[in-house]
């Protein structure tokens, strides 16, 4: 059986990678490439992926290297990123979602880059955002709540008022520490989130006065479980 549940929201902060376009492939290339080039068991690499930033990941994998070395994989890495671009297709539902919201009622933020964040929407065929927070923009890349209350401020309106699509745990969970709603897309179901859906196909959004009224269609099992969540 199906529910559907109805909130409202000033706006919608998608993260990219999972939520709004498949780079999967794209990404598994490159990073287990990278694998190989450090002598590093793939699994392991693949695993620190999720949620976070490239300086980051790198950093985390190479404890050993210092600024510069880090910063030149980085530039190797976006470099393989930039060849691989053009496999990246949208999430189900992604499309219909983001036209159907007027430019300052929604943004992005992302842990890739600027430059890998248009490429791989328009790639998808998705609408460039009037507003992204990238992995260029923020101190600390999640589960910092940091880039999730940039992008509210920049369409001035207060986190509270904002549901967060995330597919990550990470993600998530900066979602849950900067105080909007999280809603979890295709994510591992261990995730706490008042709100789960597998694709956007699900989610339906009109707009009046500013204030987005959405429409969720989820799985009777979801609804209930996410009934109990408490964040």
């Amino acid at each position: 059986m199906t529910a559907v549940r109805a909130v409202t929201a000033r706006a919608l902060l998608f993260d990219m990678d999972g939520t709004l376009v498949d780079s999967a492939d794209s990404i598994d290339r490159v990073w287990r490439a990278f694998a190989t080039r450090h002598r590093l068991d793939a699994a392991t690499v693949l695993a620190a992926l999720p949620g976070r930033t490239a300086p980051d990941i790198v950093a985390g994998l190479l404890p050993a290297a210092d600024l510069s070395t880090v910063s030149a994989e980085v530039a190797w890495i976006r470099e393989q990123e930039e060849a691989t671009a053009d496999t990246v297709t949208e999430i189900p539902g992604a499309r219909r979602l983001l036209t159907s919201l007027p430019p300052r009622n929604w943004a992005i933020v992302t842990s890739a880059s600027r430059t890998m964040t248009e490429r791989r929407l328009t790639a998808a065929g998705l609408p460039l955002p009037a507003v992204a927070v990238c992995a260029d923009d923020v101190q600390a890349g999640k589960p910092d709540p940091e880039g999730f209350r940039a992008a509210a401020r920049l369409l001035d309106v207060d986190i509270a008022d904002c549901l967060l699509f995330e597919d990550s745990a990470p993600g998530l969970l900066a979602a849950r520490r900067s105080g909007g709603t999280p809603v979890a897309v295709a994510a591992p179901f261990a995730e706490p989130a008042p709100y789960r859906v597998d694709d956007l196909t699900v989610v339906t959004a009109s707009v009046s006065d500013g204030l987005i009224r959405l429409e969720i269609r989820q799985p009777q099992a979801h609804a209930e479980t996410a009934e109990g969540i408490r964040l």
